[in-house]
């Protein structure tokens, strides 16, 4: 079984405008995604944009990239289209090109448990501890069943608390695994009501009747939407003396 890190990157954004070429201590947020990704057990790790900037620029600090449609309206489209013009692998992790800070582990846990059990798409979760958290409609809540198969993703307090545990409550990782077959599939399902309603698009797939594996990891996940988040990271990655050069 052959893994494949795809890290989808666009140039727009609503809040923080390219910001996959933002510098962080001294290099930019694209490659430091990429270098962490390639400390892993994936095979390979490719960049998929539609942008000549990005193009450039993981040219240049040597990384694997690959131009993609301006069309694509999300990040499963634009990974279909690179399932699409590569073939040879038979599991797709994608990974948000806008968290320089993910660890090798997340990456790991879910090549892990493709290898463990069958599978068609695999994510991962992290414990809430505040309510602050908790009631963030930004931070996406996941509940799960018994076998850690996701039941339901929202942005409101789920689950509801009548009785007040907050053992209860996980954010979801944006990190996902599929198989090459399932994204191509998955990628091909019209839009559904609670998808379009949450603004989830990982409800489409539990609306057609498949299963998420929902692995639970202790890592936070710290991405950047805007100039504060860049900021806090280069913070946190001063601070710790972390160069991209010892991850």
């Amino acid at each position: 079984m052959k893994f494949l890190g795809v890290i989808p990157a666009r140039y727009a954004s609503t809040r923080l405008e390219g910001k996959p070429l933002k510098d962080i201590c001294g290099h930019s947020m694209i490659e430091w995604v990429y270098r962490r990704c390639k400390n892993t057990k994936l095979d390979d790790v490719i960049v998929a944009t539609d942008d000549e900037r990005i193009f450039r620029e993981v040219e240049r600090f040597g990384g694997k990239v690959i131009m993609t449609s301006t069309e694509h309206s999300n990040g499963t489209s634009r990974i279909a289209e690179v399932c699409q013009k590569i073939t040879d692998y038979d599991v797709i992790i994608n990974i948000q090109g806008d968290e320089p800070l993910i660890e090798a582990d997340m990456i790991d846990m879910i090549v892990d448990a493709f290898r463990q059990e069958e599978l068609c798409m695999c994510t991962l979760k992290h414990k809430l501890d505040s309510w602050e958290d908790i009631e963030n409609p930004n931070q996406v809540k996941v509940v799960t069943d018994k076998n850690d198969y996701a039941l339901y993703f929202s942005r409101s307090i789920l689950p509801y608390p009548r009785k007040e545990n907050i053992d209860l409550y996980y954010k979801h990782i944006g990190i996902y695994g599929y198989t090459r077959n399932f994204v191509l599939e998955y990628a091909a399902m019209a839009s559904t009501p609670l998808e379009n309603s949450e603004s989830l698009e990982q409800l489409r797939v539990l609306e057609n009747g498949y299963q998420i594996k929902v692995l639970e990891t202790s890592h936070q996940s710290v991405g950047v939407d805007t100039q504060e988040d860049l900021e806090k990271v280069c913070k946190w990655i001063e601070e710790r003396g972390i160069t991209i050069e010892n991850y």
